[in-house]
């Protein structure tokens, strides 16, 4: 990614680079190559749709690079591969970094339908009047104040044998998040087109799986609304019903995204009986105030999952970070009058009553919480990350299923 960097500084239009062998490196030159093939491609992404009257001059250069290694046969073929999920990458990144007017619930909806389809996922979406039916008053509370209609997409690719037991991802979707009624501030109140950053990961992560043909079985379910303050916006007090019968009060309409997962995560136990689920959100701005912009914070109930998630993240350099959860925090979220309050009576620990919330929600299921919202977008670049959505997540869960979850 520097070297990608310097080379558009430099104004160079093509480029071809040695990938020498050093001796005592453990990575063998093919691998080695294909991941300077990877970083190059990661930091070349660029979000300028919008742009009508950029310089030539503020253009990336750059048109093509050559990579000369031993086993250069090897390298490519291995790079076809990855290239495959780099595509999911950015396309995650694109949804990202997409504007609020033009990302929302509906229209949100048809882009993965019309863009997983071809690549044989089949994907189902729900509507408002169907998952009333279900019962999932949680994540349509959170959308009932804007003119936007509120969807849950679920997403599956059978590349494995039928009787095998899926793995199942589950994303928060805010395509936009004004606070509700607990309205955000409005400076940098521009960002939130982000929030809807963990189910872009999971479409991403899906789109991956398509392109290289995976030989497992896995459900994604991401769910999409807007949250916004009109009169007939949910109220901070109100106590809402989710599809588990458990009752929520809502103290907070800011601390929505829990909410909408609430929801995915009990439709997704119940109806598909998972070996796991690991959900995605850019959840709390405490978990930034703990881990900062390069790490994301991880929480289970299971040690194996989260052990195969940690190895993952260290291959592909997407930081996480194992928090605690027990019964002491679990206590700052029980509400005199519902089952569950959204938020903490107090000030600490948030990202961790947070994922107290989420657990109460999984049944038991094996499952991992990704709370990336100090990862899902940079504010400033980095070598393979632009200023902008990030993609992260995705290469981190397929090498996971890669290494554990296909034959």
């Amino acid at each position: 990614g520097a070297v990608l960097g310097e080379l558009n500084r430099l104004g160079v239009k093509q480029a071809t680079l040695l990938n020498h062998p050093q001796t005592g490196c453990k990575v063998k030159d093919a691998i080695a190559a294909t991941h300077l093939a990877i970083g190059l491609k990661l930091k070349s992404y660029r979000f300028d749709k919008y742009k009508t009257k950029e310089k030539k001059t503020d253009k990336p250069t750059l048109a093509s690079v050559s990579i000369v290694c031993n086993d250069a046969t090897k390298a490519a073929a291995a790079y076809k591969t990855e290239a495959q999920v780099l595509e999911g990458v950015f396309f995650t990144r694109d949804l990202v970094n997409e504007p609020g007017n033009i990302i929302e619930p509906e229209s949100y909806a048809k882009i993965i339908k019309d863009t997983l389809t071809p690549l044989g996922v089949k994907v189902e979406i729900l509507g408002e009047a169907q998952m009333k039916k279900l019962g999932c008053g949680a994540l349509l509370g959170v959308g009932q104040g804007s003119v936007k209609e509120s969807k849950m997409v679920i997403m599956k690719w059978e590349g494995s044998a039928k009787k095998t037991k899926p793995i199942a991802f589950i994303g928060k979707g805010v395509t936009f998040d004004t606070g509700g009624i607990s309205i955000k501030p409005a400076g940098g109140m521009e960002d939130m087109i982000m929030d809807m950053g963990g189910s872009g990961a999971v479409v991403g992560l899906m789109m991956a799986l398509a392109k290289r043909k995976a030989k497992a079985n896995v459900i994604g379910v991401v769910g999409l609304v807007e949250n916004m303050p009109d009169g007939n916006a949910q109220r901070p007090g109100d106590i809402v019903k989710s599809m588990s019968g458990q009752t929520i009060q809502v103290l907070n309409t800011d601390a929505e995204g829990r909410l909408v997962l609430a929801d995915c995560l009990w439709y997704c136990q119940e109806k598909f009986k998972p070996q796991f689920m690991v959900n995605l959100a850019t959840l709390t701005g405490a978990i930034m105030v703990s881990l900062g912009e390069t790490t994301g914070g991880l929480f289970s109930n299971n040690d194996k999952l989260s052990e195969r998630i940690l190895a993952s993240s260290k291959v592909t350099g997407e930081k996480l970070w194992r928090m605690p959860m027990g019964p002491e925090y679990d206590e700052l979220i029980n509400s005199d009058v519902a089952d569950v309050q959204n938020i903490s009576s107090g000030r600490w620990g948030g990202s961790i009553t947070a994922a107290q919330f989420l657990q109460r929600f999984v049944n038991d299921v094996p499952w991992a919480h990704l709370d990336i919202a100090g990862v899902a977008t940079a504010s400033k670049a980095f070598d393979t990350i632009p200023k902008g959505a990030s993609g992260f997540g995705v290469r981190l869960l397929n090498d996971m299923i890669a290494k554990h979850y296909e034959g």
